[in-house]
């Protein structure tokens, strides 16, 4: 499996955390919303192979799932499904455990796959499994940029840093991209960067770029309720306002 690299072509993120229960499936929902309403061609991949979640978001009732391709060689343009101009996603199935495991050639299949069609988007997102399961690690390994979702919890930094230093270790990377997500105001989010970049310097001399912070916004659990991304149901809210910054933030940067 090789590591995509790309000159401002289609770029990779992997969007990924230590535990779950952070958020990661909703930011990573309406960010590819608002780079697509940016203008840009986004492929949402589900990465929870065996647990998707991402359908569960966008309130979809799929028929096809990406356990097609690696089971039965079926092309992923048949199993993507459109949310909106240049908005895709390609769904996983839930309760298939055996998704989760898949072997290296299984590996190789799907990532060669997505390799022959990711041309015709700008972004894929991947949204990655919470942890640090078998997965988790080789969608990162494949994906040009990592970005890691923290939370105001003890449990999620230290998560996190686990997550991290097993793609250091394993891997060699060295680039993390830090969400923070769900805090009372930009200065705790600040702070908590502050406090897990010193940590990754001090022990794994990693030193993270802030990619963004999400606050606290009552809109995003009503929509979560609602099965609809909380930046079309609410785009005047604080959490919807904070995914255009880090859209934007995206796009500058990558």
């Amino acid at each position: 499996m090789t590591m995509i690299a790309s000159d401002k072509g289609t770029q990779v993120i992997c969007v990924s955390s230590g535990k779950g229960g952070v958020g990661k499936t909703s930011i990573t929902v309406n960010v590819a919303l608002a780079l697509a309403q940016a203008g840009k061609r986004v492929l949402l991949v589900d990465g929870d192979l065996g647990l998707a979640n991402v359908d569960i978001v966008l309130g979809l009732s799929v028929k096809h799932t990406v356990r097609e391709t690696v089971e039965a060689g079926a092309a992923l343009a048949d199993i993507l499904v459109q949310i909106e101009p240049g908005f895709f996603v390609l769904p996983a199935s839930s309760g298939v455990p055996e998704m989760a495991s898949l072997s290296v050639e299984e590996q190789n299949f799907l990532t060669n796959a997505l390799e022959d069609m990711m041309g015709d988007f700008d972004y894929v997102l991947i949204d990655c499994a919470a942890g640090i399961g078998e997965s988790v690690l080789w969608f990162n390994r494949w994906a040009e940029h990592s970005a890691v979702i923290l939370a105001p919890d003890p449990t999620s930094m230290t998560d996190a840093y686990a997550l991290i230093k097993v793609m250091a270790a394993q891997f060699g990377r060295q680039e993390f991209h830090v969400i923070v997500n769900n805090v009372k105001s930009q200065k705790e989010g600040a702070e908590l960067f502050k406090s897990m970049a010193a940590v990754l310097k001090n022990f794994l001399r990693i030193e993270p770029q802030l990619l963004g912070i999400m606050p606290s916004d009552a809109a995003v659990s009503r929509a979560i309720r609602a099965q609809k991304p909380f930046f079309q149901a609410a785009p005047d809210a604080k959490a919807s306002q904070a995914v255009k910054v880090l859209a934007e933030r995206i796009i500058a940067q990558f």
